[in-house]
């Protein structure tokens, strides 16, 4: 009898664990803001630029994305953050965001091959690179909040376990 209700309740919590666990993916991430009137979010699968290598090169030499699609670089300690589309095909916007994964600025639709240096600010860990044109088509701007395993999770704006 008692098994019966142990395995009752495992099966009943684990679609809950897989949700929390697929919201909270390295190759995903997900973002939430306000309008004032009413929450929103999306996510987006995305590359990890990661390594010195990784974040040179980024978004350069690609025709196209995907709409869902970007690329999430991370870095070591927050920084003065600055970016330019050189050798980058497509249209970009830039999602800069701080230690807490909070979004701080949001560069809307660099120009391909543009060298003109992108100032993301200073306190910068995460960049967000999506299609351009889709964080003003979605709203996202300064204040949203990102959701990664790279973002602190003692410090999160927005935890994985949420």
């Amino acid at each position: 009898m008692r098994l019966g209700m142990i395995l009752s309740l495992v099966l009943t919590a684990l679609p809950a664990l897989a949700e929390a666990q697929a919201a909270c993916a390295p190759d995903r991430v997900d973002l939430r803001w306000t309008d004032g009137t009413a929450e929103d979010s999306e996510s987006f699968a995305v590359e990890l630029a990661d390594s010195p290598d990784e974040r040179a090169r980024g978004l350069m030499f690609r025709t196209e994305m995907a709409p869902d699609a970007g690329m999430l670089f991370v870095y070591e300690s927050p920084r003065q953050a600055s970016f330019w589309m050189k050798n980058t095909l497509i249209p970009l916007d830039m999602i800069f965001a701080d230690a807490s994964g909070r979004v701080t600025r949001v560069h809307s639709n660099a120009v391909p091959g543009d060298l003109t240096p992108i100032n993301g600010g200073a306190g910068v860990l995460f960049v967000l690179e999506i299609n351009g044109g889709l964080a003003a088509r979605l709203g996202i701007a300064p204040g949203a909040e990102l959701r990664h395993p790279a973002v602190p999770q003692t410090s999160a704006a927005w935890p994985c376990a949420e």
